[in-house]
């Protein structure tokens, strides 16, 4: 009898330690598949990352070449502008000094009148 139970026991031993075993690898197979699947993922999420940077990367290129652009366009037209006021300015300037010296001529024409007009009373 205690043979037996001897023998009895040892077959549940070996019974419970060949079922914790195929457990532990019914836990590893998955596992390892989220593993393998994790990494794929993360390699699909670096090449979307590269991808997104690289048009990001465009994106600024493009942006900065259309500034540039805009820039020398503004200062151009910035040029024109100073070009036309200081072209009308020199024209004022003449037309003015041109007044200012009819004017002058025209007080140093009364003045000659006025002069020989008080010398003739005195003559």
């Amino acid at each position: 009898m205690k043979k037996s139970l001897l023998l009895v026991s040892l077959l549940a031993a070996i019974a419970m330690t060949a079922c914790g075993k195929k457990e532990e690898a019914a836990i590893e197979a998955p596992a390892a598949a989220v593993m393998d699947a994790a990494k794929e993922g993360a390699a699909a999420t670096m090449e979307a990352a590269k991808d997104g940077a690289s048009a990001t990367m465009e994106a600024a290129k493009d942006g900065a070449a259309a500034a540039t652009e805009a820039a020398t366009d503004a200062a151009s037209a910035a040029t024109d502008a100073a070009k036309d006021g200081a072209a009308a300015a020199v024209d004022a300037t003449k037309d003015a000094a041109s007044a200012a010296a009819d004017a002058a001529k025209e007080a140093a024409d009364t003045a000659a009148a006025a002069a020989k007009d008080a010398v003739k009373p005195a003559q």
